[in-house]
């Protein structure tokens, strides 16, 4: 009888205790205070409640979970090592050239011209080639227009970049500055921040709402000049393999989860953005703003960049970007 009764109440414990949530690791490129951070974070809150508590997402900050290499995350993740991961597109570059597509320089006037290519059929391309690397991209976020700062005087021409040791996070930015006459150096952002107060390299370029202000960059830099020089989306994705086990059910579950999170990205990266040179001025940086003719200079002077790295991306997908870049609103 006890036997019976015991074999009862496991069952019914069985019936109505959760099944332990499925634990996802999701790798990130930089700090724990960045809007990359919080993008990561919501996704996890939206997918528990969207799955009534199935996963558990855990982020994993400065590419921990791939030693702390930016660029070596999205290759473990095509092979299913890392279940998630959020980084940008210039990072995947050694794995799919095709995508600095996104990040030619002075592709992009403004917002509404990188949304037509990340909302359209340049982002549906790409996240075709990244699947083709083994990883399913749920959704775009966003970096943000690139700007430069530096330790040791103002940037109005690029005459004024000549000799600037500067911090590059890769290969294509490495010949932008280059062509501008600096000194580039590739290196993790977890060691960035050290190279800059140490002047091991005198400046740096990142977006000023996902990166700038909430790694403090302002603390070990005294100049920056917003020239949008550079365009660098997010995406979030998961590894094929997982992606492709999943019922239709879950996925749907895993992709209004990723949606809802990127908007959410996009938008606190955006406002970030919009306040962040009022914020860096009281933190005691001083800000070069650009006429249009000075901005010009910059992007003549960057051609060499845009036209080799149009030749790795491919000339079809150049022009895919293009047409939907200045396409009319």
């Amino acid at each position: 009888m006890y036997t019976k009764f015991a074999l009862a109440l496991t069952t019914a414990l069985a019936i109505t205790l959760p099944a332990a949530a499925e634990t996802l690791r999701l790798s990130h490129n930089v700090g724990d205070t960045t809007t990359w951070q919080q993008g990561a974070e919501k996704f996890g809150e939206l997918l528990a409640a969207e799955t009534g508590g199935a996963f558990d997402v855990r982020v994993f900050p400065n590419a921990q979970l791939a030693g702390g290499d930016q660029m070596k995350q999205a290759e473990m993740t095509g092979r299913g090592a890392i279940d998630l991961v959020l980084t940008s597109a210039i990072n995947v570059t050694p794995l799919a050239p095709e995508m600095a597509a996104f990040s030619l320089p002075y592709l992009y006037a403004d917002y509404a011209a990188v949304d037509r290519t990340t909302q359209g059929a340049a982002g549906d391309k790409m996240e075709e080639i990244m699947a083709g690397h083994g990883i399913k991209v749920l959704a775009w976020g966003e970096n943000g227009f690139r700007e430069v700062t530096n330790s040791k005087r103002p940037i109005k021409s690029p005459a004024d970049m000549a000799g600037l040791k500067m911090r590059v996070a890769g290969p294509m930015y490495i010949d932008v500055m280059t062509d501008l006459g600096a000194n580039p150096q590739q290196m993790q952002w977890s060691e960035t921040f050290p190279a800059l107060q140490q002047g091991v390299v005198d400046g740096q370029e990142n977006p000023i709402g996902a990166v700038i202000i909430p790694q403090r960059v302002y603390e070990v830099q005294k100049y920056i000049t917003p020239w949008h020089y550079s365009y660098d989306p997010l995406f979030l994705g998961i590894a094929q393999s997982r992606w492709d086990a999943m019922d239709d059910a879950t996925k749907a579950q895993f992709q209004k989860a990723a949606d809802e999170a990127m908007a959410y990205q996009i938008e606190i990266s955006r406002k970030a953005t919009d306040e962040g040179i009022a914020f860096l001025k009281e933190q005691g940086m001083e800000v070069t703003e650009l006429t249009p003719e000075e901005l010009a200079a910059f992007k003549d002077a960057t051609k060499p960049s845009f036209d080799k790295w149009s030749e790795k991306v491919g000339a079809d997908i150049v022009k895919l970007f293009t047409d939907e870049a200045n396409a009319a609103p």
